[in-house]
């Protein structure tokens, strides 16, 4: 019996190293078809090394790492026939592996992700100790036409530039957080991957998607890299746009979504940071104007103007009043 993506209990953590070698086989061969779906184990090594499978459960999506020593899996017709179509994506670390699909056969090497449908038959060889990282979930997840998806399997793609730098970027990092991220950031996380996934599908294939992701994702994106670079004073939409490779003027209708703007809301992220270091230590080494070039404010003067407008103080008479208040209280 199959068992779906969702039914995998995550956090998990399955591994071999424990086990006598003579029962290794056998409980590698049930981790990894419970992992990602029921597969057939050949060891190419005459005492498995241990293996070890490391999973987490975002939203719609799984991740796994995999550690473990040569070997070769096979998804048989017999295997793939009725099952819920699945895809997987690998990030390979360490060692080779040789992989089959729809016609193609391509050496993954390390630095390079590929992708998989479970729904058909594949191969995937490893002659060496190796180790990936994997994200698996449901087919209909994933936005693309079933022609532009085939054209891609078992094909080695490098994660050095473009649209393949972003996903595999992204991927990586969510993965190294997995274990940190709560229920609900880690559906937003999950429909990010996800949208970014499409968008490079859709790179590779030509195809023409105008803005790539859902615009509560897209949101969510640039809004992390506008927090990541407030303290850069050239921080600007353009800048957003071009390093989240869309339009300015979708980044703005992204804003205009929200009911803001892009400049009003870096400004008010940027106001925010710099009322609470004015409370701190930092303050009287570095003055109002330290302060406001910390958080990207290049004019002093237009400092104290916005923050004046949006708290209706200047930013001396708030350090004054919060000290006042600490002396009294």
């Amino acid at each position: 019996m199959t068992r779906r993506p969702e039914e995998i209990p995550v956090p998990v953590r399955l591994s071999t190293a424990s086990l006598p070698a003579s029962d290794r086989a056998e409980s590698w061969q049930d981790a990894v078809s419970h992992t990602f779906v029921p597969m057939t184990v050949d060891f190419l090594e005459e005492v498995p090394s241990p293996g070890e499978i490391v999973g987490h459960r975002l939203g719609c999506l799984q991740t796994s790492r995999v550690q473990a020593g040569p070997q070769a899996v096979t998804r048989s017709r017999h295997l793939a026939d009725g099952d819920s179509p699945t895809l997987v994506l690998s990030l390979h670390e360490r060692g080779t592996a040789l992989k089959e699909q729809d016609g193609r056969e391509t050496l993954i090497r390390p630095g390079e992700f590929s992708i998989t449908d479970t729904s058909r038959i594949f191969r995937k060889r490893m002659e060496e100790e190796f180790a990936f990282t994997s994200f698996h979930f449901p087919r209909a997840e994933l936005d693309v036409p079933e022609k532009d998806l085939r054209e891609l399997t078992a094909t080695a793609f490098s994660g050095s530039g473009g649209s393949a730098a972003l996903l595999t970027n992204y991927l990586s990092g969510m993965a190294h957080k997995a274990a940190e991220l709560d229920e609900a950031v880690g559906r937003r996380a999950a429909a990010t991957a996800l949208d970014l996934l499409a968008l490079f599908v859709d790179d590779r294939t030509g195809r023409a998607r105008p803005q790539g992701l859902r615009p509560a994702a897209a949101f969510e994106r640039v809004k992390d890299y506008a927090l990541r670079n407030l303290r850069d004073p050239d921080l600007s939409p353009s800048t957003i746009a071009d390093a989240n490779y869309i339009s300015v003027r979708y980044l703005h209708k992204l804003f205009h979504l929200e009911g803001t703007t892009v400049s009003g809301w870096i400004r008010t992220q940027r106001l925010e940071r710099c009322r609470r270091d004015l409370l701190r230590p930092m303050a009287g080494e570095l003055g109002v104007a330290g302060i406001a070039r910390r958080w990207g404010f290049a004019n002093s003067s237009h400092f104290t103007r916005a923050f004046r407008a949006a708290y209706g103080m200047s930013p001396r008479d708030w350090q004054a009043g919060a000290h006042h208040l600490r002396r009294n209280g």
